[in-house]
């Protein structure tokens, strides 16, 4: 069987970005309620609650598990679920195959120079020929749609 593939644009993949971030906030809005005994103020860090922040718990919630459920599904699934529902995976650039360990981190590493730039390392995706972040060129990954 063979796959035929182009590579996905920006529109693409900023929608399945959205659909990602609304099940990271499904998954750990309610953790942090759980974990925070409903106190809303702790739950979104307003700073305004009288109860000391947990930044053990913060810190896993808000870097370690979205870094797990990247580069994981990365490995496993070629794409994220939100990739996936739109028919896009992310594969390596040379091969076709599934990223790499190391791959799948450099990519993850690799949007925070891509944001922090005033994120044009994301809006890259739009002008590139191959339609490639900074994020992808770093961990030579291209994301495909499937036809």
């Amino acid at each position: 069987m063979t796959y035929k593939y182009e590579y996905a644009g920006f529109w693409l993949r900023f929608g399945a970005m959205i659909i990602d971030s609304l099940i990271l906030c499904l998954a750990i809005i309610p953790a942090a309620w759980i974990f925070y005994r409903g106190d809303y103020d702790l739950v979104f860090a307003t700073g305004l609650s009288s109860q000391p922040q947990n930044y053990w718990f913060d810190l896993i919630v808000n870097y370690a598990f979205p870094f797990l459920y990247s580069v994981l599904c990365w490995l496993y699934f070629a794409g994220t679920p939100g990739k996936r529902l739109m028919r896009l995976k992310v594969l390596d650039e040379k091969t076709g195959n599934k990223l790499t360990v190391m791959q799948s981190i450099i990519r993850y590493i690799g949007y925070i120079p891509s944001i922090l730039v005033f994120g044009i390392g994301l809006f890259w995706v739009a002008f590139d020929a191959k339609k490639q972040g900074w994020h992808d060129k770093m961990a030579k990954s291209v994301v495909v749609r499937e036809l």
